[in-house]
């Protein structure tokens, strides 16, 4: 908004207007710089986070059924679905009696 009144007073050999202009568009491209660090890019990162999560999760599960559909054994199941968790959920899952 603050550069298109810039412009439009750029003809007018006002420089005071023009000198309005220009800060109303520093102060908007400062607030959309502030915006888009503090707000949108969070956000973003979060959105990401969440559906890497999600398709992980989606392709556990679409192992888990090929799996049980082919007829394998539940123990090997359990080892292949295993393998997509990290060292330490694996150990957790270990300890809790995986399932078994």
């Amino acid at each position: 908004i603050g550069l298109v009144q810039m412009l439009k007073n750029l003809g007018g050999g006002d420089p005071t207007a023009i000198g309005m202009g220009m800060a109303a568009a520093l102060i908007t491209t400062l607030y959309g710089s502030l915006g888009a660090n503090v707000v949108a890019l969070p956000i973003a990162k979060k959105l990401l986070l969440r559906s890497d999560e999600e398709m992980t999760v989606k392709a556990i599960m679409i192992e888990g059924v090929l799996s049980i559909q082919s007829g394998e054994n539940p123990r090997i199941v359990k080892d292949k679905l295993a393998s997509f968790l990290a060292p330490n959920e694996r150990a957790g899952l270990e300890e809790a009696g995986g399932g078994e």
